[in-house]
């Protein structure tokens, strides 16, 4: 079956809609809905409801997500063979990411990569630690920016100790202090990620001892910073996330100190593409620069 079948059907998915997998695919909408039919007829079982609200996996769609995941990234890694064989003219790097790498290293590391490498296709998949270490461990990226330790295989890499802070409103009685103590956090009211996102701030505090009143949750970062701004509550969010904050919010080390581990992750270090190589080694470079 032509891998495009199955190109369209995870567009599909990922969209929740056959226009927007069309529109990213170059192609029409009925072109797109005839893949996915035909690949259904060939199948013998249904892949997508489609209905007003969009397109959504049957359940025996989401059972074969994984299996045609696995085409799609084998197909990948041959094209960036062939690429190699070429001079590396060629071929695609998925790359998970979360906000802080996403906004304040990964462009410049595309900037250079790309500048040697311009016919390579970067795809970036941005979310929270949770999303990244799946999107890893199922197929979906080639390479990945994660927390260390974790529960990962493949060829992992440590990049940079990273400082967590506490991000308090500018007029908080502490903001000329030279340190944030931990035990202050359990008399404010704190702002914290989900439970699946939060294991910087989770991971200081239980260190500490400390239970913080979690008054608030999100899954944006900057909508932390944002809500500290306006004096609603504080948190504790990594050094390299809050460069550039805006004068409203204090930035202290926290009393005990604590920080995170930055990595780079490549699952299947072995199958590794040379594409999906030369841009770790491009990242490693670019982090050992920075120091």
């Amino acid at each position: 079956m032509p891998v495009n079948k199955y190109e369209a059907f995870m567009r599909a998915v990922e969209f929740g809609s056959i226009t927007r997998a069309a529109e990213s695919l170059g192609v029409t909408q009925s072109a797109v809905s005839h893949m996915i039919s035909s690949l259904e007829g060939e199948l013998g079982f249904a892949l997508l409801r489609r209905g007003r609200g969009g397109a959504a996996p049957t359940a025996e769609g989401e059972s074969v997500i994984p299996a045609i995941r696995g085409i799609l990234s084998s197909r990948e890694q041959l094209e960036q063979t062939a690429s190699a064989i070429r001079g590396l003219d060629s071929g695609t790097v998925r790359i998970g990411t979360f906000t802080s790498v996403g906004v304040h290293w990964l462009p410049d590391i595309i900037a250079a990569f790309q500048a040697d490498y311009p016919n390579v296709e970067l795809k970036l998949m941005s979310g929270d630690y949770h999303d990244v270490e799946q999107w890893l461990s199922e197929g979906s990226a080639d390479l990945g920016f994660v927390p260390l330790p974790t529960k990962l295989g493949g060829e992992l890499t440590p990049l940079l100790k990273d400082r967590l802070l506490a991000v308090i409103p500018a007029g908080h009685p502490l903001a000329d202090a030279a340190a944030f103590p931990v035990t202050e956090l359990e008399h404010e009211a704190f702002i914290g990620l989900l439970e699946t996102s939060d294991r910087d701030a989770r991971g200081a505090l239980t260190a500490a001892g400390v239970t913080a009143r979690i008054k608030y949750t999100t899954k944006d970062d900057y909508a932390v910073i944002a809500m500290v701004e306006r004096g609603l509550g504080v948190s504790i969010m990594p050094e390299l996330l809050l460069k550039n904050c805006s004068e409203r919010v204090r930035c202290l080390e926290l009393d005990p100190p604590a920080s995170r581990i930055i990595g780079l992750c490549l699952p299947d270090a072995d199958r590794a593409g040379p594409a999906t190589r030369r841009f770790a080694e491009y990242a490693k470079a670019w982090v050992r620069g920075q120091k």
